[in-house]
């Protein structure tokens, strides 16, 4: 028992977490809340944690290697042919690319069966996340609480200003950014919506309601102050799923078309890079699949925040499931409550940003987004009424 504690107390860092519980007051974390607040009016509308996250020199190095090791699979060439069938045939988009711009890997901060604290992979997706707001929000951690010199939430020796260069090389590139949109449906009416608008403050771009798009032979406009304006560069933040759910399609282009524009990421990548690709991947920190189903969770392959997930399978989940090809059975992994706070500690799950510049030969790890949570899984539906959970950032020793 002494040796998993000391485990637990040098990877999550725990004299940075007690300075930090020893110094928190509810004033303080009402003061943070309303600094986000005021960057947009009404737009926050996701819980944030009361705390950042410290994690050691040691977890950070498993992190990034077990990571990588993912990556390596990414940029196999086999890749694209090993998973042609993961795009729905009437989703396929033409004029795909040969690689994912951004991607987002999820680890959770887990417990193995020698009581040791790991990473195992939860979630991996082809799509971009909070890149413009998980900026702001670093900045603000650091006037709300005091961040040791020797941490910091970038990686790779990635800064605010070069991570926000990096950004729009990648999504504006030469272009100007009058004619390059953040896509999405409904954007103002989106939970990440105050992520929308921090791009825009960034980029300069503007996010664009899907329904507003305006087609002329091949090419893509949208109208601002009773202007058309082409459309050259396309940073896609549409979710299929949430296309599938408009009840009225009348006026709606098809995306599938080739328009004359580049797309940032390719909308295929986000079912080329997903649930789908884990059977590829052979890793002690990625979870095997199954056999005895207690030990097992179902997913929907193309789920998004959660949705869809069986926790407790049984037989009859499976019998019921009509189109198996789009599911997978994926080994519980255990997260630990490795993060001290007043009531009862909460679990923890990290979001590494991989950025992939077309001149790259790999992406790069350069950000991150922490979430907290004390229910069965990672999300605001399994943390209602707690405190201490919800949207975060992690500090990883240098």
């Amino acid at each position: 028992m002494k040796k998993l504690v000391a485990i637990k107390q040098n990877i999550m860092q725990k004299e940075f977490r007690q300075q930090f519980n020893k110094n928190f007051t509810e004033e303080k974390y009402l003061a943070f809340i309303d600094q986000i607040k005021k960057m947009h009016a009404g737009a926050l509308d996701f819980r944030l944690a009361e705390t950042p996250v410290f994690i050691s020199k040691e977890f950070t190095q498993t992190l990034l290697a077990a990571a990588e090791d993912i990556i390596d699979i990414i940029i196999d060439p086999r890749l694209k042919k090993n998973t042609e069938n993961a795009i729905p045939k009437k989703l396929v988009v033409a004029n795909e690319n040969d690689h994912a711009h951004f991607l987002a890997l999820d680890f959770g901060v887990c417990e193995n069966e020698a009581g040791e604290l790991e990473p195992q992979l939860i979630e991996m997706q082809g799509f971009p996340s909070l890149f413009a707001f998980q900026v702001f929000l670093n900045e603000i951690v650091e006037s709300y609480t005091p961040i040791p010199l020797t941490h910091s939430s970038y990686l790779n020796g990635y800064t605010k200003d070069s991570l926000l260069q990096l950004l729009k090389e990648i999504i504006v590139g030469d272009t100007d950014p009058k004619n390059v949109i953040l896509l999405d449906i409904f954007p103002d009416k989106q939970k990440t919506r105050l992520d929308f608008y921090c791009t825009e403050d960034v980029l300069g771009i503007k996010a664009i309601c899907l329904t507003a798009l305006i087609a002329k032979g091949n090419k893509l406009f949208y109208e601002l102050d009773g202007e058309k304006i082409e459309i050259k560069r396309i940073f896609n933040r549409l979710v299929f799923d949430d296309l599938h759910q408009l009840k009225d399609t009348t006026n709606v282009i098809d995306i599938t078309y080739p328009w004359d524009v580049e797309w940032v990421s390719h909308p295929n990548w986000f079912y080329r890079i997903s649930k789908y690709t884990l059977p590829f991947i052979r890793n002690q920190h990625v979870p095997k699949l199954p056999a005895d189903l207690e030990n097992y969770v179902l997913k929907p392959l193309f789920s998004y925040a959660g949705m869809g997930v069986i926790i407790d399978v049984t037989k009859d989940d499976i019998t019921k499931i009509t189109d198996r090809e789009n599911w997978i059975l994926q080994r519980k992994v255990k997260y630990a409550a490795a993060v001290e706070t007043p009531d009862r500690n909460a679990k923890a799950e990290i979001r590494l940003f991989y950025f992939w510049k077309d001149c790259w030969e790999r992406p790069v790890a350069v950000h991150n987004l922490t979430r907290l949570s004390k229910g069965k899984m990672i999300g605001t539906r399994y943390n209602e009424n707690e405190t201490w959970v919800g949207g975060s950032i992690s500090y990883f020793e240098k």
